[in-house]
Protein backbone atom coordinates (compact mmCIF):
# COMPACT_ATOMS: atom_id res chain seq x y z
CA UNK A 1 0.00 0.00 0.00
CA UNK A 2 1.83 3.46 -1.20
CA UNK A 3 2.41 5.83 1.47
CA UNK A 4 0.82 9.50 1.03
CA UNK A 5 3.26 12.15 0.48
CA UNK A 6 4.65 14.24 3.14
CA UNK A 7 7.40 17.44 3.11
CA UNK A 8 6.75 20.93 2.52
CA UNK A 9 4.07 22.73 0.40
CA UNK A 10 4.92 25.93 -1.54
CA UNK A 11 1.90 28.32 -0.90
CA UNK A 12 2.38 31.57 -3.66
CA UNK A 13 1.12 35.19 -1.69
CA UNK A 14 1.48 38.02 -4.42
CA UNK A 15 -0.29 40.05 -1.31
CA UNK A 16 3.14 40.34 0.00
CA UNK A 17 4.37 42.50 -2.67
CA UNK A 18 1.77 44.83 -2.55
CA UNK A 19 2.99 47.10 -0.13
CA UNK A 20 6.66 47.30 -2.08
CA UNK A 21 4.65 48.13 -5.49
CA UNK A 22 3.02 50.55 -3.02
CA UNK A 23 6.21 51.90 -1.42
CA UNK A 24 7.57 52.18 -5.22
CA UNK A 25 4.54 54.05 -6.69
CA UNK A 26 5.01 56.98 -3.89
CA UNK A 27 8.32 56.83 -4.61
CA UNK A 28 7.85 57.98 -7.79
CA UNK A 29 4.93 60.34 -7.07
CA UNK A 30 7.44 62.23 -4.67
CA UNK A 31 10.42 62.27 -7.51
CA UNK A 32 7.59 63.63 -10.30
CA UNK A 33 6.87 66.43 -8.14
CA UNK A 34 10.30 67.35 -6.83
CA UNK A 35 11.20 67.05 -10.54
CA UNK A 36 8.10 69.30 -11.94
CA UNK A 37 9.01 71.42 -9.15
CA UNK A 38 13.12 71.62 -10.21
CA UNK A 39 11.71 72.43 -13.75
CA UNK A 40 9.15 75.49 -12.76
CA UNK A 41 11.97 76.51 -10.87
CA UNK A 42 14.22 76.51 -13.71
CA UNK A 43 12.32 77.90 -16.26
CA UNK A 44 11.46 80.70 -14.30
CA UNK A 45 15.51 81.83 -13.89
CA UNK A 46 15.89 80.64 -17.09
CA UNK A 47 13.53 83.63 -18.61
CA UNK A 48 15.12 86.40 -15.75
CA UNK A 49 18.37 84.95 -17.26
CA UNK A 50 17.78 85.71 -20.82
CA UNK A 51 15.90 89.08 -20.27
CA UNK A 52 19.21 89.94 -18.48
CA UNK A 53 21.08 89.00 -21.58
CA UNK A 54 19.28 90.83 -23.65
CA UNK A 55 18.94 94.04 -21.55
CA UNK A 56 23.42 93.85 -21.50
CA UNK A 57 23.05 93.58 -25.48
CA UNK A 58 21.00 96.55 -25.30
CA UNK A 59 22.57 99.08 -22.89
CA UNK A 60 24.98 101.29 -23.63
CA UNK A 61 26.34 101.84 -20.72
CA UNK A 62 29.31 98.63 -20.92
CA UNK A 63 32.04 101.04 -19.81
CA UNK A 64 31.46 104.86 -18.27
CA UNK A 65 33.83 107.34 -18.20
CA UNK A 66 33.08 110.64 -16.13
CA UNK A 67 35.83 113.61 -16.08
CA UNK A 68 36.56 116.45 -13.78
CA UNK A 69 36.63 119.07 -16.84
CA UNK A 70 33.04 118.18 -17.43
CA UNK A 71 31.62 116.92 -14.11
CA UNK A 72 28.03 118.11 -15.52
CA UNK A 73 28.52 115.05 -17.94
CA UNK A 74 29.40 111.41 -18.38
CA UNK A 75 30.08 109.15 -21.03
CA UNK A 76 28.18 105.80 -21.66
CA UNK A 77 30.29 102.97 -24.61
CA UNK A 78 28.01 100.00 -25.32
CA UNK A 79 27.64 97.58 -27.75
CA UNK A 80 25.92 99.49 -30.63
CA UNK A 81 26.13 103.34 -29.81
CA UNK A 82 27.72 106.12 -27.48
CA UNK A 83 25.71 108.18 -25.53
CA UNK A 84 26.89 111.46 -22.99
CA UNK A 85 24.41 111.73 -19.89
CA UNK A 86 24.07 114.84 -18.41
CA UNK A 87 23.15 115.50 -15.04
CA UNK A 88 19.80 117.51 -15.52
CA UNK A 89 18.49 113.89 -17.34
CA UNK A 90 19.39 114.61 -20.91
CA UNK A 91 20.92 111.94 -22.93
CA UNK A 92 22.13 111.97 -26.09
CA UNK A 93 23.02 109.11 -28.07
CA UNK A 94 25.25 108.22 -31.17
CA UNK A 95 25.06 104.71 -32.87
CA UNK A 96 28.74 103.81 -34.46
CA UNK A 97 29.59 105.17 -37.81
CA UNK A 98 31.50 102.08 -39.09
CA UNK A 99 31.39 98.46 -38.42
CA UNK A 100 35.09 98.09 -39.18
CA UNK A 101 35.78 100.87 -37.30
CA UNK A 102 35.02 99.71 -34.17
CA UNK A 103 37.48 97.95 -31.86
CA UNK A 104 38.20 93.93 -31.81
CA UNK A 105 36.60 93.73 -28.29
CA UNK A 106 33.29 95.50 -29.56
CA UNK A 107 33.08 93.23 -32.60
CA UNK A 108 33.41 90.03 -30.22
CA UNK A 109 31.17 91.39 -27.75
CA UNK A 110 28.60 91.55 -30.53
CA UNK A 111 29.33 88.25 -31.90
CA UNK A 112 29.22 86.24 -28.43
CA UNK A 113 25.41 88.64 -27.13
CA UNK A 114 23.70 87.86 -30.04
CA UNK A 115 24.76 83.85 -29.93
CA UNK A 116 24.22 84.07 -26.23
CA UNK A 117 20.48 85.54 -27.00
CA UNK A 118 20.06 82.82 -29.94
CA UNK A 119 21.01 79.74 -28.26
CA UNK A 120 19.07 80.79 -25.19
CA UNK A 121 15.80 81.02 -27.05
CA UNK A 122 16.53 77.81 -28.82
CA UNK A 123 17.02 76.54 -25.43
CA UNK A 124 14.04 78.11 -23.64
CA UNK A 125 11.88 76.78 -26.22
CA UNK A 126 13.10 72.87 -25.88
CA UNK A 127 12.43 73.00 -22.28
CA UNK A 128 9.20 74.44 -22.47
CA UNK A 129 7.95 71.39 -25.34
CA UNK A 130 9.68 69.28 -22.54
CA UNK A 131 7.99 70.30 -19.02
CA UNK A 132 4.85 67.73 -17.18
CA UNK A 133 2.70 70.86 -17.63
CA UNK A 134 2.57 71.09 -21.21
CA UNK A 135 1.10 67.80 -23.12
CA UNK A 136 0.97 66.87 -26.86
CA UNK A 137 4.75 66.90 -27.01
CA UNK A 138 5.50 62.76 -27.24
CA UNK A 139 5.99 60.55 -24.75
CA UNK A 140 8.15 60.57 -21.35
CA UNK A 141 11.41 59.94 -23.42
CA UNK A 142 11.09 62.77 -25.88
CA UNK A 143 9.73 65.64 -22.92
CA UNK A 144 13.17 64.06 -21.08
CA UNK A 145 15.16 64.80 -23.96
CA UNK A 146 14.01 67.78 -24.65
CA UNK A 147 14.38 68.59 -21.05
CA UNK A 148 17.75 68.09 -21.17
CA UNK A 149 18.98 69.41 -24.19
CA UNK A 150 17.46 73.00 -23.02
CA UNK A 151 19.17 72.52 -19.99
CA UNK A 152 22.64 72.28 -21.91
CA UNK A 153 21.43 75.38 -24.23
CA UNK A 154 21.08 77.41 -21.06
CA UNK A 155 24.51 76.46 -19.99
CA UNK A 156 26.23 76.90 -23.14
CA UNK A 157 24.14 80.47 -23.61
CA UNK A 158 25.71 81.30 -19.86
CA UNK A 159 28.83 80.57 -20.85
CA UNK A 160 29.22 82.42 -24.72
CA UNK A 161 27.43 85.53 -22.52
CA UNK A 162 30.05 85.15 -19.45
CA UNK A 163 33.03 85.80 -22.51
CA UNK A 164 32.44 88.70 -23.75
CA UNK A 165 31.62 90.54 -20.72
CA UNK A 166 34.40 89.42 -19.06
CA UNK A 167 36.31 90.00 -21.46
CA UNK A 168 35.66 93.99 -21.86
CA UNK A 169 36.18 93.98 -18.22
CA UNK A 170 39.24 92.83 -18.45
CA UNK A 171 40.26 95.25 -21.25
CA UNK A 172 38.72 97.98 -18.64
CA UNK A 173 41.20 97.16 -15.73
CA UNK A 174 44.18 96.84 -18.39
CA UNK A 175 43.91 100.09 -19.75
CA UNK A 176 42.64 101.46 -16.23
CA UNK A 177 45.88 100.52 -14.56
CA UNK A 178 47.82 100.64 -18.09
CA UNK A 179 51.76 103.13 -16.66
CA UNK A 180 52.10 104.34 -19.92
CA UNK A 181 48.43 106.43 -19.94
CA UNK A 182 49.22 109.65 -18.31
CA UNK A 183 47.11 110.44 -14.82
CA UNK A 184 45.32 113.44 -16.25
CA UNK A 185 43.59 111.32 -19.15
CA UNK A 186 39.89 110.22 -17.99
CA UNK A 187 39.34 106.18 -18.10
CA UNK A 188 36.40 103.70 -18.86
CA UNK A 189 35.22 102.03 -15.57
CA UNK A 190 32.79 99.39 -15.39
CA UNK A 191 29.16 99.90 -16.11
CA UNK A 192 26.00 98.80 -15.39
CA UNK A 193 25.56 96.37 -18.26
CA UNK A 194 28.65 94.58 -17.03
CA UNK A 195 27.08 93.65 -14.03
CA UNK A 196 23.77 92.56 -15.49
CA UNK A 197 25.71 90.63 -17.91
CA UNK A 198 27.40 88.79 -15.27
CA UNK A 199 24.36 88.11 -13.33
CA UNK A 200 22.40 87.47 -16.38
CA UNK A 201 25.14 84.44 -17.30
CA UNK A 202 25.56 82.79 -13.91
CA UNK A 203 21.93 82.61 -14.15
CA UNK A 204 21.52 80.69 -17.21
CA UNK A 205 24.44 78.58 -16.26
CA UNK A 206 21.82 77.71 -12.90
CA UNK A 207 19.02 77.14 -15.37
CA UNK A 208 20.60 74.87 -17.24
CA UNK A 209 21.62 72.78 -14.30
CA UNK A 210 18.30 72.78 -12.96
CA UNK A 211 16.60 71.71 -16.05
CA UNK A 212 19.39 68.73 -16.19
CA UNK A 213 19.29 67.50 -12.59
CA UNK A 214 15.28 67.63 -13.33
CA UNK A 215 15.60 65.32 -15.56
CA UNK A 216 18.69 63.63 -14.64
CA UNK A 217 18.15 59.61 -13.18
CA UNK A 218 20.96 56.82 -12.95
CA UNK A 219 19.72 54.40 -14.84
CA UNK A 220 18.14 51.22 -13.15
CA UNK A 221 18.04 48.02 -14.19
CA UNK A 222 14.65 46.84 -15.47
CA UNK A 223 13.36 44.59 -12.26
CA UNK A 224 10.73 42.15 -12.81
CA UNK A 225 6.94 43.42 -12.62
CA UNK A 226 5.30 41.19 -10.07
CA UNK A 227 7.69 39.43 -7.51
CA UNK A 228 6.14 36.27 -5.41
CA UNK A 229 7.30 35.34 -2.09
CA UNK A 230 6.96 32.23 -1.17
CA UNK A 231 5.77 30.82 2.48
CA UNK A 232 6.62 27.74 3.29
CA UNK A 233 4.49 25.84 5.41
CA UNK A 234 5.57 22.27 7.09
CA UNK A 235 3.41 19.83 7.33
CA UNK A 236 3.64 17.10 9.45
CA UNK A 237 1.71 13.89 8.28
CA UNK A 238 1.89 10.92 10.16
CA UNK A 239 0.67 8.04 9.14
CA UNK A 240 0.58 4.13 10.34
CA UNK A 241 1.61 1.12 8.03
CA UNK A 242 -0.99 -1.70 8.04
CA UNK A 243 0.49 -5.06 7.76
CA UNK A 244 -0.61 -6.52 4.89
CA UNK A 245 -1.59 -10.23 4.76
CA UNK A 246 -1.45 -12.57 1.96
Amino acid sequence: MSAPPSGNCLRASPSAARPDEKQKQSEERDMDSRDGALELLGMLVYVGAWLCGLATTLLPQWLTMSTSLLPVESYGLGLWETCVVQDVGATECRAYDSLLGLAGYLKLARILMCASLAVGLLGMLAAVAGLHLVKGCGGSGAKRTLTLTGGALGVASGVLCLIPVSYVGHVAVAHFFDDKVPDMVPRWEFGEALFLGWAGGVLLVGAGLLLVSSRWRPQVEPQPGTQRRYQVMSTDVSFRKQPEYV
